[in-house]
């Protein structure tokens, strides 16, 4: 049996006593909401359309109205959309140490850090610092929990104004140690995953529908670098890419977009069976151009066995994989965005790398319904039994470019070129499709790296940056500099967080 503390009830759902009214009410909404959820045929595309909650944008009554750098202060706010959903398993392997926000997983839910240590979900030390609403499941699991000896799993925490406490609901056994603030409970419930197996299914089509979208822009990879280069007045701008996003020999690049609209969603389709994406690029500052495309930047892997995410960066972006029997590896100090993979999420490192919650809020392709005439045998679509009521319109949405709380310096390039990564995932090798020529793009934004990497201490080149959260000295200094967080006080997250990752 797991161990599970700071929880005020571990009975199961058949025979726990029952919950207050308000959080009941918000479980029913949830479940039935998601059920309702439309799932539309995939057939064409042409118009465009937001993802539809519990995806996407922000949720609730209290969305912030600008969402900060990686910074460790009190909550901006709250969100009830998911941040990361996997249909599949969710497995936490080599030194990831959090991720934030609402967390989905259809599959099992495993925890074998290298070394053992802490992974903290829900609440992070380091992040935009937006959390689930109190009361709610942080953290939902189709399956097992399985916390492998030395490890163990923190959900929740609090800020200088209160708690930010949630329940883990699971079908599935719990094995090993789970820690949860009060009064956030772990509540076994057989139909756990149930109200979210729509979104699979949703993820799925939006993925493929996303995937064949028409391009509208060029991309020219070279060996330092890739530059998107936009047709400069489409509000929704399309890149197919058909090689990895990485040098030649499989190291980081830098990630440069240009002829991009203000306000326009940008997508990303990494085409291919198992793409690559390994980058330098990425701060959450101000003055950072992906910064600044964020909750409207979108890297969709529509049919990928295996994609992996690799690099040195607080990346900017959200992820999105379709293939239900596909894989994706995230190996970044920093992954900003949402993550919703149809299949399985392996989240490892060689240092405290982090899943931070940002929304994403763009348009993107819409597929439309064209339903095949069946005048002999008619289908009607099924009527509900009850009522479903919608899951809430965020109040606020996300600007393009979100101000920090803190001032925070501009991100300085360095002057040396970036080695070939050594993340727990292999290097890839030399893309066997043809590289596109490099061209000449405009001068690079703020914060932007003219060429190479940055000098890194990992053998290998991963760039790694240490853990961002809390307890640990170097890791104030490491962040400090590469110039991810401009903020003071990071001291004071180990009185205020217990346990924080290690």
């Amino acid at each position: 049996m797991g161990q599970v503390t700071g929880s005020s009830d571990h009975r199961t759902a058949a025979a726990r006593t029952p919950a207050a009214p308000g959080r009941r009410a918000v479980r029913v909404a949830v479940a039935t909401a998601v059920a309702a959820l439309p799932l539309a045929a995939v057939l064409t595309t042409g118009s465009a359309a937001p993802l539809a909650p519990p995806l996407g944008a922000c949720s609730g009554s209290d969305c912030p109205s600008a969402w900060p750098p990686p910074h460790n202060g009190d909550f901006p706010g709250r969100d009830a959309a998911v941040n990361v959903f996997t249909g599949g398993d969710y497995t936490v392997n080599g030194r990831a140490a959090e991720a934030e926000g609402k967390i989905v997983t259809l599959g099992k839910l495993t925890v074998d850090k290298n070394g053992g240590g802490v992974y903290n979900m829900g609440v992070v030390g380091v992040g935009s610092r937006v959390v689930p609403p109190n009361g709610s499941d942080f953290v939902t699991t189709g399956g097992d929990v399985d916390v492998r000896t030395g490890n163990s799993v923190l959900i929740g925490g609090s800020d200088s104004h209160g708690p930010a406490f949630g329940n883990l609901r699971h079908a599935g056994p719990v094995t090993g140690t789970v820690s949860i603030d009060p009064t956030g409970e772990s509540i076994q419930d057989p139909d756990a995953a149930a109200p979210y197996r729509s979104v699979l299914t949703r993820i799925q089509e939006v993925s493929d529908c996303v995937g064949r979208a028409t391009a509208t822009g060029t991309v020219a990879v070279a060996a330092n670098e890739a530059t998107f280069t936009g047709d400069g007045t489409s509000m929704r701008q399309v890149f197919n890419v058909t090689r990895d996003l990485a040098s030649p020999t499989g190291g980081q690049i830098g990630l440069v977009f240009d002829g991009i609209p203000a306000g326009a969603t940008v997508v990303v389709n990494m085409l291919g069976d198992s793409p690559v994406i390994n980058t330098y690029t990425g701060t959450g500052l101000a003055g950072d151009r992906t910064t600044e495309l964020r909750s409207k930047l979108m890297y969709n892997f529509p049919t990928a066995s295996t994609a992996r995410i690799l690099g040195s960066a607080q990346f900017q972006g959200s992820v999105m994989a379709g293939n239900p029997g596909g894989t994706t590896t995230i190996a970044q100090p920093g992954m900003n965005g949402r993550v919703y993979l149809a299949g399985n999420l392996i989240h490892t490192g060689t240092g405290g790398y982090e899943i931070h919650s940002y929304p994403f809020d763009g348009d993107l392709p819409d597929c439309a319904v064209t339903p095949s005439p069946s005048p002999t045998s008619p289908t009607p679509s099924p009527s509900p039994t009850s009522p479903s009521p919608t899951f809430p319109s965020p109040t606020s949405p996300s600007p393009t470019s979100p101000s920090p709380t803190s001032p925070s310096p501009t991100s300085p390039g360095p002057t040396s070129p970036g080695p070939t990564p050594t993340s727990p995932a292999p290097t890839s090798s030399a893309p066997t499709s043809p590289s596109a020529t490099a061209t000449t793009s405009s001068a690079a934004p703020t914060g932007h790296r003219p060429s190479g990497g940055p000098t890194s201490p990992h053998p290998g080149g991963g760039g790694e940056l240490p853990s961002t959260g809390a307890g640990n000295a170097s890791v104030v200094l490491g962040l400090a500099g590469v110039g991810l967080l401009g903020l003071g006080g990071l001291a004071v997250l180990a009185a205020r967080r217990r346990g924080r990752h290690s």
